[in-house]
């Protein structure tokens, strides 16, 4: 999944320094989206799902976002078909405490 559905395999900078950041960014995306996958609740159909469609079901939403001092509130459309995994998924990758 790395290399297919991330395109890490792409390195066409003239740089090999260039081309190791990106390796680096596209390893982080990778442990970002199991994180995020892992965090999905079992018995979901999107918790053993692959990330590509990961991407399309929860990262290309569009929303409304509402910045205030002291947080940041996403909107969502009244008929987003996981709302309710987007409300759960905050809590669920929030680090346990001491």
């Amino acid at each position: 999944m790395h290399k297919t559905q991330l395109a890490s395999d792409r390195t066409s900078c003239h740089s090999a320094l260039a081309n190791q950041v990106r390796l680096v960014l596209h390893t982080a995306a990778y442990w970002l989206m199991l994180t995020v996958r892992d965090a999905i609740p079992k018995a979901r159909d999107l918790a053993k799902a692959e990330f590509a469609t990961l991407r399309l079901r929860l990262l290309k939403i569009a929303a409304r976002i509402v910045e205030t001092a002291s947080r940041v509130r996403l909107a969502f459309a009244a008929a987003c078909p996981e709302a309710d995994l987007f409300r759960s998924l905050p809590a669920a990758l929030m680090p346990a405490g001491p």
